[in-house]
């Protein structure tokens, strides 16, 4: 299980001005690549809740409790589970659960990004985002923001890959549709915040840390498997 460990805001920060393509030789995070594209991704049901106790097993349960029966033999069956509700609830159950898949499928998109880690320090978490500006429509900008714990020593190079169910832009413009070909729109990467082994933070200077809290607390509110990123 990964375990992600979020830094004070106290600690030490260093302002960061990296975006996608940037070769600054001062820069700690350097972004080598980016792309995204269609993606399914495949997700475990989560266990139905099992279904109400049957009338006339409630009924003989209550009897039960007012007159309790003597105690029998250990390992003898209880009667509540031999009424014919009970059984039907028993053999309903085990059909619902051969017909349900235990997986379901999502579609959205995979975003990727390659970035090197050119500080002395290990990097534990990474903050980044996918943003999308119109061509036909500048001030339409999309952000789409991902979490990632990793482990990247320095000098080294590591890809980041996450997962959304929302893609590029909800809505564009009329003469973004007239376009039959052509990226519809200009594409980069941008690293918001990066926390290091030693407990220093590199955070970009007009990214706010406390507009995407909330987010935070909920994409780290199950534990997470394999996946290196979440969304945000």
């Amino acid at each position: 299980m990964r375990i992600l460990l979020f830094l004070p805001l106290l600690l030490t920060c260093i302002a960061l001005g990296q975006e996608a393509g940037s070769t600054q030789e001062d820069s700690l995070v350097v972004v080598l690549d980016f792309k995204y594209l269609k993606s399914r991704q495949t997700i475990k049901k989560e266990n139905s809740p099992t279904n109400a106790p049957a009338p006339d097993m409630i009924a003989a349960k209550n009897i039960a409790l007012r007159n309790p029966r003597p105690q029998g033999r250990v390992g003898a069956p209880d009667p509540n589970t031999e009424t014919i509700d009970a059984r039907s609830a028993a053999l309903e159950k085990n059909v619902q659960e051969s017909l349900s898949p235990s997986t379901t499928h999502v579609d959205g998109y995979a975003y990727q990004t390659k970035i090197r880690n050119a500080h002395t320090q290990n990097i534990n978490v990474v903050f980044w985002e996918y943003q999308f500006k119109e061509r036909s429509n500048p001030t339409n900008v999309v952000r789409r923001q991902f979490l990632c714990s990793t482990k990247i020593k320095p000098g080294k190079e590591r890809e980041l890959l996450a997962f959304s169910a929302l893609g590029p832009s909800d809505v564009i413009s009329v003469d973004s549709l007239t376009k039959k070909s052509g990226n519809l729109f200009e594409e980069k990467v941008v690293i918001n915040r990066v926390e290091y082994a030693d407990g220093s933070i590199l955070q970009r200077k007009d990214w706010n840390f406390a507009e995407v809290k909330l987010s935070i607390e909920r994409a780290i509110r199950t534990p997470w498997g394999t996946e290196m990123c979440r969304s945000l």
